[in-house]
């Protein structure tokens, strides 16, 4: 299926490896062009020069995309469309795990910003101007902690569960829902990440079971019988960003292999 994609320009966030790297090298194949962020500069090389195999721009931008700084590089990267982006997929590391009697103000503050208002931020700079040439898609990734919380993952599953609500309302103004810009967000279950398994070491640490155990466990509860893979992740965030997607907006898609047990 041509997914209508080639030619435009978009922005993933985290994209040096894991799910970011997932949707940026799907978006590639399709023939968008790609500005990639992530903190870690060596990793973030890497990985474009994997991704410029594919054949399209690739842009590298080492930046916290949580600060004011780190989107400013953004927004004025050379040979990037400044804030002119078809597609963004906003993807910020999430907060660590741990009990939320450990955590003050400072570590809530710090996972809203991230996970939350570095969204919003994105979606403000962007979403009138795709709205003004009538075709935006915006991707935010979240979890699955959104609809069943994680009990270790309580600085996520506020944060995550924030940004959720705001897009609900503004995915569905007119001004953007009419001009064929959409908003979704993806919320990963269980795939093969190094946050998966950052969640599998402080489980291990909480219960004195070995990690092996531990994955071994979790993958038994997953109906699919196994982990996700960044690109199977990729390829469903490149469908949402298709023009074949434009009557899809405002919802949370939740690729988990059939873990989550409720009907809605």
């Amino acid at each position: 299926m041509d997914l209508g994609l080639k030619g435009k320009w978009a922005l993933v966030g985290g994209a040096s490896k894991g799910l970011g790297f997932g949707c940026a090298q799907s978006l590639a194949r399709e023939g968008v062009n790609v500005v990639i962020v992530a903190r870690g500069g060596e990793a973030l090389e890497a990985a474009a020069t994997e991704l410029r195999k594919l054949g399209t721009t690739i842009l590298a931008v080492a930046a916290d995309i949580t600060t004011e700084q780190g989107r400013e590089a953004i927004w004025t990267v050379a040979g990037g469309p400044g804030k002119n982006f078809d597609i963004v997929v906003t993807n910020a590391g999430g907060p660590p795990p741990g009990d939320f009697r450990t955590w003050d103000r400072e570590a809530w503050i710090k996972a809203v910003d991230a996970n939350m208002l570095t969204p919003i931020e994105l979606i403000k700079a962007t979403v009138d101007g795709m709205a003004d040439r009538k075709f935006g898609r915006i991707i935010n990734i979240t979890s699955s902690a959104v609809k069943a919380p994680i009990d270790i993952l309580g600085l996520s599953n506020g944060a995550r569960s924030g940004l959720t609500g705001f897009v609900a309302g503004v995915a569905r103004t007119q001004k953007l829902a009419g001009n064929n810009v959409t908003i979704n967000n993806l919320l990963p279950g269980k795939f093969d990440t190094d946050r998966l398994a950052t969640t599998h070491k402080a489980a291990a640490e909480k219960t004195g079971k070995s990690l092996a155990d531990i994955r071994g466990v979790q993958q038994a509860q997953i109906p699919a019988g196994r982990f996700g893979t960044p690109d199977e992740f990729g390829a469903i965030c490149a469908f949402l960003c298709s023009v074949q997607a434009g009557y899809m907006t405002g919802q949370n898609i939740l690729p988990d292999g059939g873990l989550y047990p409720g009907t809605f």
